[in-house]
């Protein structure tokens, strides 16, 4: 277990170092390469800087105006009825839009049921076997102009089910 805390702290630092020596070695100013790279990602939050507040703003309206909590009402009968952990719904819905307002929500759910509960489990591996699909793909989509999104939509939800599938699975093991 040692090994992992070493590895965990030092990953970091030795990808620099790496990169560092191995820009060295091929003789790259590697000071003016990186102020190059800056700049780009200063442009790029500049670029996407309108929808992410756009997005934001319409998650906060939709939290606000309680449509998510009817939402997941909604779907807690739904849940209820494939045995899917009704506590766990506002979770799975709102981790879709936002990752921030899910972890509140996680939060709150530690405070009631506790982490090491089967639904504090379960959430916990939940928000890290998701995505935010609606803002991944508003942010990125937009950003390099695509504008048919095919199946990704289709392929995002179908992943985030099966996501949301496995961690009640897995958690079901760790707690019996």
């Amino acid at each position: 277990m040692g090994f992992f805390y070493f590895l965990s702290e030092s990953i970091i630092p030795l990808m620099v170092f790496f990169i560092v020596c191995y820009g060295l070695l091929n003789r790259q100013n590697i000071y003016q390469d990186f102020l190059e790279g800056a700049k780009d990602g200063f442009h790029t939050v500049i670029d996407i800087l309108p929808t992410l507040i756009g997005l934001m703003t319409a998650v906060g309206i939709l939290r606000a105006s309680g449509f998510l909590d009817f939402l997941s009402k909604l779907l807690g009968k739904f849940a209820a009825f494939i045995h899917f952990p009704a506590e766990l719904v506002p979770i799975s819905v709102v981790k879709m839009f936002s990752s921030s307002a899910a972890n509140g929500l996680l939060l709150d759910l530690y405070k009631t049921y506790g982490p090491d509960s089967f639904l504090g489990l379960c959430a916990s591996i939940m928000m890290s076997c998701t995505e935010t699909i609606f803002y991944t793909m508003s942010i990125y989509f937009l950003h390099v102009g695509i504008k048919k999104t095919r199946f990704t939509l289709f392929g995002a939800l179908f992943s985030t089910i099966c996501g949301i599938a496995a961690s009640v699975f897995i958690a079901g093991l760790l707690t019996t």
